[in-house]
């Protein structure tokens, strides 16, 4: 199975993946993740200036291993994602702060499509692995080590945040003519009552492998 809703991903990534319980505990006022700026955006309906350009030939299918982000300390394991009994896609286990997921059923990350990798953004201690997603920025480097040996690189496009009832399936999800990787967390505005509003989503594009 290669495809699943676009609506019960979303619904995923904006519930699950948003918790900020660690924020609610007693003590010192805590800062809340950072967030992209709209200088980090992409225009029209692409995914930011100069994304069609600067591609590179796409991979065999591979699954991936882990995730490199230099520019946020980010260098985490992944895990395959599957589907809950409810249909929509699961998500790490929210104890382990350092560890993301990449949905199974879909696109490897390097090959020809949309691959779509995911992570919390806190727990109940504190910042989780894709904390400071929101302050990546276009042109930064993603790397994701593959089962095959080769190491697929990719460069941000744009770094967007959406709320959660305005957040664009197609766009995010939409399939793809070359490979495409979207990071996803949770972000936006917080309220104590009902958590992360939104989800900073990164677009990136191959660019090389090795």
């Amino acid at each position: 199975m290669r495809s699943v809703g676009n609506a019960a991903i979303a619904g995923v990534t904006v519930v699950s993946l948003c918790t900020g319980l660690w924020l609610l505990g007693p003590g010192a006022a805590r800062e809340t993740p950072p967030q992209p700026s709209a200088a980090q955006a992409g225009t029209g309906t692409g995914t930011g200036p100069g994304a069609r350009s600067g591609a590179a030939p796409a991979l065999p299918p591979s699954p991936p291993d882990r995730i490199r982000v230099p520019g946020i300390r980010v260098d985490a394991p992944l895990m395959g994602l599957g589907l809950t009994p409810g249909g929509s896609l699961d998500v790490p286990p929210a104890a382990d702060k350092n560890l993301a997921g990449w949905y199974e059923a879909g696109t490897t990350p390097g090959e020809t499509g949309t691959a779509i990798v995911a992570g919390h953004v806190d727990n109940r201690q504190g910042p989780a692995v894709f904390y400071r997603l929101g302050a990546l920025q276009r042109g930064s480097r993603i790397e994701v080590e593959r089962r095959d040996g080769s190491v697929a690189e990719f460069t941000v496009d744009a770094v967007e945040v959406y709320d959660a009832d305005a957040f664009p399936d197609d766009k995010v999800y939409g399939a793809a003519d070359r490979p495409e990787l979207r990071v996803i967390t949770c972000g936006g505005g917080y309220s104590r009552d009902t958590g992360y509003q939104g989800n900073v989503v990164v677009f990136a594009h191959l660019t090389g492998s090795h």
